[in-house]
């Protein structure tokens, strides 16, 4: 098996739950956004997911020890049955090559079906050749339905000719979720297409739609105080797994660099 998957105890039966994805990717927008909402709910991680497939690097941790990477999915229950409950998708690394990436998605899908999870929200960035000062935030879906319901004066629905294909994990669920006929929809954010740089100012401004959309009750005061805790690791990562990229055999060919957009 290419993915294995350990399920973190009995999950509770989830209330018509929507799927949040933010890997890594161009800026970290979807990591930071939902790493910061993972912390400010306290969301409970449910499923670990290991891969042979992964980068061949452990990271050494604060208290000198070594992780490998790792990808999960958290799921907040709250107590108001009128109010939907969230899954979040997150983690060090996306999978990096064709095969392994669809075949995750379709274990994410797998697991949306099971919690009977009818709606997907991946977060991604969209990289400029300078640092936006003001990020539009772009939207996309795989129906008609789905952009209708996140139609909003803070998104952008004029996607085509901004940006080329939507790749890895963000743009995947997408269009696998449409054959299983589970609504999804992309947030992009324009951020500065460098390895080294934090999207801050694309996380934020997709913090708030998500905030507003689901009802999250966030503290935004608090997010410039984590950003500075989580800024350093994950540049530090970002900056480790594109070493370790350089060197990584995909197949018969060596890759001379990886860059995830999503």
């Amino acid at each position: 098996m290419t993915w294995k998957i350990e399920q973190i105890g009995k999950l509770p039966k989830l209330n018509n739950p929507v799927l949040i994805e933010g890997l890594p990717g161009i800026g970290n927008v979807g990591k930071v956004a939902v790493d910061f909402i993972i912390d400010e709910l306290k969301a409970k991680k449910g499923f670990n997911f290991f891969s042979y497939t992964f980068p061949h690097s452990v990271f050494v941790n604060e208290k000198n020890l070594v992780e490998l990477p790792s990808i999960a999915i958290y799921y907040k229950k709250f107590n108001n049955n009128k109010k939907r409950d969230l899954l979040f998708l997150a983690g060090d690394v996306q999978p990096i090559d064709e095969v392994s990436s669809y075949e995750f998605s379709d274990i994410i899908l797998d697991i949306c079906e099971k919690l009977k999870c009818k709606e997907i929200v991946t977060l991604g960035g969209i990289g400029l050749q300078t640092v936006p000062k003001k990020p539009k935030v772009y939207y996309t879906g795989n129906n008609k339905k789905i952009i209708k319901k996140y139609k909003s004066s803070h998104l952008s629905d004029n996607l085509y000719g901004v940006v080329g294909p939507i790749i890895g994990i963000t743009g995947l669920l997408l269009g696998l979720a449409s054959k299983r006929k589970i609504d999804a929809v992309a947030l992009l954010a324009e951020t500065f297409a460098h390895p080294m740089f934090l999207g801050i100012k694309g996380s934020k401004k997709i913090l708030k739609i998500l905030n507003h959309q689901f009802k999250l009750s966030l503290k935004f005061e608090k997010l410039e105080k984590e950003i500075k805790e989580m800024e350093s690791e994950i540049l530090k990562r970002t900056d480790e797994l594109a070493k370790v990229s350089k060197s990584m055999k995909l197949g018969n060919k060596f890759v001379k660099d990886v860059n995830y957009i999503g």
